[in-house]
């Protein structure tokens, strides 16, 4: 009994795989059937031999691309602009003079991809040669002839005082709202297009001048009359009125392109050194206790007018050696900025920023500068009248 029952559970199997080769033989003859009277082709899925089909890759529906939204960055021709200058973020807060010593991101120029036929440096655009690697050295003297004349070509005959004065009147604050600010960064590049979208309303146009440019107000002033080709007609204090010129015309302005997104600034080398040049490590030390210590010259309030700090560093130089000022509530960045201004201006050495101040030294070998104003060769006005003068020693006046 038992032999039986091993004999039918091994005969099991064989019987399987029988009908499994029958089935499959069916469904092929069927198929071959099929195939001859009918001409039928059955597709690649159901067919028992995938080898033998022929696969023509060519037969295959090309697909279509996926969908991709329209930019505005889609067909963009690069900008040429003839502005005879190189293109920085701020041309009051940067110098073509001090070269960085490293940048804090890749080359993206802040013109965007594509956008602009000058190549972007890490710090500015050139306009000589576009595939410059060095900031160093001075401009071409080509385009400061050209620069020159075009200004000059758009200004035309000088305002007479009458002009002057109506023009002056036409844009204070009871006459008119309209009004330009220059802040921390100083004169930036866009700030170029805005100045002339003013122009296209009004002949003159106000710019308020507050934070740490203030303190160099010659430079903000040369600056613009050079970038802008307009003439400052009126100052008084922190507050500029720049004149377009006679021949100025809005059709023909020039092409400026914008910047899209502020770049980062470079690295530049540490203003505070380890030791003073001169003095040692103690020395060096005992300074800046000393410095902390000194009372305080002045308290500057944030984003205010910073016109007369230079002046009264060199009048306290006269009596103390040291000088401190106290800017609690200010930016880091802010007051790292004046001092370096304070340093080229005074000029000084500077010894701490600890605590949010300013601590400056005269030096061993101090000279007080022969002028005693830093606003040396001040803006004459067209006809050095009585009244020219008068607005002259009323900013004497409020920068003092």
């Amino acid at each position: 009994m038992i032999l039986t029952r091993l004999s039918r559970q091994k005969q099991q199997p064989i019987s399987t795989t029988v009908t499994l080769l029958a089935r499959l033989f069916s469904t092929s003859t069927a198929s071959s059937k099929l195939r001859d009277y009918y001409a039928f082709q059955p597709p690649p899925s159901l067919s028992p031999d995938l080898q033998s089909v022929n696969l023509n890759p060519t037969s295959k529906k090309k697909q279509k691309p996926r969908y991709r939204p329209p930019s505005s960055l889609d067909n963009i021709k690069p900008k040429r602009s003839n502005l005879p200058f190189d293109f920085r973020f701020s041309y009051t807060e940067s110098s073509p003079n001090v070269r960085p010593i490293g940048l804090r991101e890749p080359k993206y120029s802040p013109f965007g991809p594509g956008r602009l036929d000058r190549e972007w440096t890490g710090v500015c655009a050139p306009a000589v040669d576009p595939k410059v690697t060095s900031v160093e050295g001075s401009e071409d003297p080509e385009l400061e002839e050209r620069r020159w004349q075009e200004r000059e070509m758009i200004q035309g005959a000088p305002l007479t005082e009458a002009e002057r004065k109506i023009l002056v009147e036409k844009c204070q604050k009871n006459r008119t709202k309209r009004q330009i600010n220059l802040g921390r960064d100083g004169l930036t590049h866009n700030m170029l297009n805005d100045i002339h979208n003013h122009w296209k309303l009004a002949e003159a146009v106000r710019i308020k001048c507050l934070g740490v440019p203030t303190v160099d107000m010659k430079n903000i002033c040369t600056q613009l009359e050079d970038k802008t080709y307009g003439k400052i007609i009126k100052r008084h204090g922190g507050t500029l009125i720049l004149y377009r010129g006679r021949n100025y015309d809005y059709k023909e302005r020039p092409v400026i392109p914008l910047m899209l997104w502020k770049p980062h600034e470079p690295v530049y080398p540490r203003l505070i050194k380890t030791t003073i040049d001169g003095l040692s490590i103690e020395e060096t030390k005992e300074m800046r206790k000393r410095g902390l210590a000194t009372p305080v010259l002045t308290k500057l309030a944030k984003n205010g007018y910073y016109g007369s700090l230079v002046p009264m560093v060199r009048d306290a130089f006269l009596v103390s050696e040291l000088v401190r000022i106290d800017c609690t509530g200010l930016e880091r960045s802010d007051y790292k900025k004046i001092g370096c201004k304070l340093r080229d201006l005074v000029p000084c050495i500077l010894v701490t920023f600890e605590k949010e101040q300013i601590v400056v030294w005269r030096g061993k070998d101090y000279k007080p500068p022969e002028d005693g104003h830093f606003f040396t060769n001040r803006e004459t006005f067209d006809d050095p009248s009585s009244d020219a003068d008068r607005f002259d020693s009323s900013d004497e006046i409020n920068d003092q």
